[in-house]
């Protein structure tokens, strides 16, 4: 799990394609990411949680299949690009920001960009299954960044950047018609999944519970 707090900016060091470009396998490089790595450590990816498959260095791999690279942006990144990059949360360390499971959902594109005295305003489009998730003071992670909405319209969301943000995250440099990886609160979608009405029904199908003593063996 991951709290959507960047650790640092890290950079693409070579892209190397599978057949038909259906995977690919990333070496990033983020001296903060690799320092204390293991062997199938997890490590967010512009909000996408990938394995570390090997290192060497301050540069890690990392495979990317198709259904991350049909999901996200990390099919268009080229070597030099900057990357997010956030280590998975210690049992033992601080929630920063909000519940992130590196699972996008969708992508979005940046649609405006309205510089403030400190602060940046920042409208994203979003696919409309996406829409009904997001509300306005809720939490949406952009690229690995985890963000409070700021407003809220037809297809699309508005959050505030702080210079902080700006400066230390790809969104900082993000131009208008980018595509930024969007995921949505997983506690919205955990709701709407126990107020479907599907889960009534499965549960309604499901044996009664062992009664006292008749536990499983």
């Amino acid at each position: 799990m991951f709290t959507g707090i960047v650790e640092e900016l890290g950079e693409v060091a070579a892209v190397q394609w599978g057949a038909g470009q259906t995977s690919a396998v990333l070496s990033l490089r983020g001296p903060l990411a690799t320092s204390g790595v293991a062997h199938g450590a997890s490590v967010a990816v512009n909000g996408v949680c990938l394995t570390v498959t090997s290192w060497s260095g301050d540069t890690f791999d990392v495979d990317v299949m198709a259904e991350t690279l049909h999901r996200s942006s990390l099919g268009a990144l080229s070597v030099g690009d900057r990357v997010n990059l956030e280590r998975a949360m210690p049992a033992g360390g601080r929630f920063g920001g909000h519940i992130v499971q590196g699972h996008v959902d969708g992508t979005g594109t940046i649609a405006a960009r309205t510089p403030g005295e400190k602060w940046e305003v920042v409208r994203v489009t979003l696919p409309a299954a996406l829409s009904r998730y997001v509300v306005e003071k809720g939490s949406i992670t952009v690229d690995g960044v985890s963000l409070t909405v700021s407003g809220v319209g037809e297809g699309w969301f508005e959050v505030s950047l702080i210079p902080t943000t700006l400066s230390a995250t790809t969104l900082g440099g993000a131009s208008i018609g980018d595509l930024v990886n969007l995921e949505v609160d997983v506690i919205a979608k955990y709701v709407e999944r126990l107020l479907s009405p599907t889960v009534d029904e499965g549960a309604a199908s499901l044996p009664p519970a062992s009664g006292p003593g008749e536990g499983n063996e």
